[in-house]
């Protein structure tokens, strides 16, 4: 065959997506990745070996063929009715519709074909990266764009029982039941996989400052946005409000980023990669305002606008048609409680095995607590599945020690990898 007719028969392939195990991110060789310096058109396998998922860094060897929902708006499904179990095998209930949740529910579903599971969502369920909500304004992304698979299709791929938009109230552990807003559900194992959730502060209201952290609120600031350039002021130097800042930025959106410390990413880097940063950032018309404290936070109107107005310790403002607050995350003890589950930093759990300190119930993702650290890591999750799964399923187990992994700062005007808080 010649060369000629080669290339032509290669350039009639149809393209192909590939999906990263590790945080859901998918490689559409149509796109290619122009910040990973692959440009669109790039073949799987003539990407280099060296190249790493942007949104969790990961390597190649880590992307299985994807075969992702067909284009167009997200579909208005029903909310289905919840199929009995049965009675001679409870299963697993899992809390939470996340990448932990889904894992887990994989990981179970792949060693038992059987076995009963049962998810609960508060939302839809959809699977995306939520890394990617730091990155998808720049990138003209909409909510469509982001969502990998729609809940009820994983659901049944697994053969899943999905309960959509129910919350866990409590969990009755001698009983192994659990309470929702949609009914009571009988366990043999539960999986808590919630997650975390911003941090809340008096200083910044919920009304008037957005705190990105899921695909609904990330949505909602979407369409406030998309009504033109807006003067933005993201509260918080850390790894995610330094990548919105870069990422709103290359929106066209006039961006000031405020933090307590001298420098950003203070607790992450040393002085001469925040000074990279600072530079790509001054290229950019980003704004950083070090060792800024948040006094309040309030509405006035200015020149005959309604504005939201920072005020600092230092006796200085700052005015912006929108607030972010970016200073971190938390968990919601209230259900792990309820069961008396043992708490310091997050729901503390068997490195190995990923169980909690009541029988049968174990914990995944953000919400956990290994050796009294917090585990809000992507890269960990899959194993942490695994573990949970063998457990549940009394298989041999790989060890799943936590190891702090490294995190790709995925900003624009200066691109990293980091070891590691400080």
């Amino acid at each position: 065959m010649s060369a000629v007719l080669a290339t032509v028969l290669e350039d009639e392939r149809p393209w192909r997506q590939y999906i990263c195990r590790a945080c859901g991110y998918v490689y559409d060789e149509q796109d290619g990745d122009r910040d990973g310096g692959l440009a669109p058109g790039t073949r799987y396998e003539d990407i280099p070996d060296d190249w790493a998922c942007p949104l969790c860094g990961v390597s190649k060897q880590d992307f299985d063929p994807y075969d992702g929902p067909s284009s167009g708006p997200v579909p208005i499904r029903p909310v289905t009715q919840v199929p009995s179990v049965s009675r001679n095998r409870k299963g697993v209930v899992i809390v939470g519709g996340g990448l932990a949740g889904w894992s887990t529910a994989r990981a179970l579903r792949a060693k038992d074909p059987h076995i009963p599971i049962t998810l609960i969502a508060g939302d839809s369920a959809d699977v995306y990266p939520k890394p990617a909500l730091s990155l998808a304004f720049g990138h003209r992304k909409s909510a469509n764009d982001l969502i990998a698979s729609f809940g009820p299709d994983v659901a049944d791929d697994l053969s899943v029982r999905l309960v959509p938009h129910a919350f866990a109230t409590a969990i009755d552990a001698p009983r192994k039941r659990i309470r929702t807003t949609r009914g009571s559900f009988d366990y043999d194992a539960l999986v808590l996989a919630m997650g975390a959730r911003p941090v809340d502060a008096k200083t910044l209201p919920a009304d008037l400052c957005w705190r990105i952290n899921a695909l609904d609120t990330w949505t909602r600031l979407h369409a406030v946005l998309a009504r033109g350039p807006a003067r933005i002021t993201v509260i918080g130097a850390g790894l995610v409000g330094c990548e919105l800042a870069d990422d709103l930025a290359h929106a066209e959106h006039t961006v000031t980023i405020l933090d307590p410390a001298s420098r950003p990413l203070a607790a992450w880097s040393s002085v001469e990669e925040s000074q990279r940063l600072l530079d790509g950032w001054t290229k950019l018309g980003v704004r950083f305002v070090p060792s800024s404290s948040i006094v309040r936070v309030e509405r006035r109107s200015i020149g005959g606008r309604s504005v939201t107005v920072i005020n600092c310790d230092d006796c200085s403002f700052h005015d912006a048609d929108v607030v972010i607050a970016a200073i971190g995350l938390c968990i919601d003890t209230r259900l792990a409680k309820t069961a008396g589950v043992a708490i310091d930093t997050g729901i503390v759990v068997d490195a190995s095995t990923l169980a909690t300190s009541v029988p049968a119930i174990y914990a995944a993702g953000d919400c956990v607590s290994i050796a009294g650290k917090p585990c809000r890591f992507i890269e960990p999750i899959a194993r942490q599945a695994e573990a949970i799964a063998s457990a549940i399923l009394e298989q041999p187990i790989a060890a799943a020690v936590f190891k702090a992994p490294l995190v790709r700062l995925k900003t624009r005007s200066a691109p990293m990898t980091l070891t590691g808080p400080r």
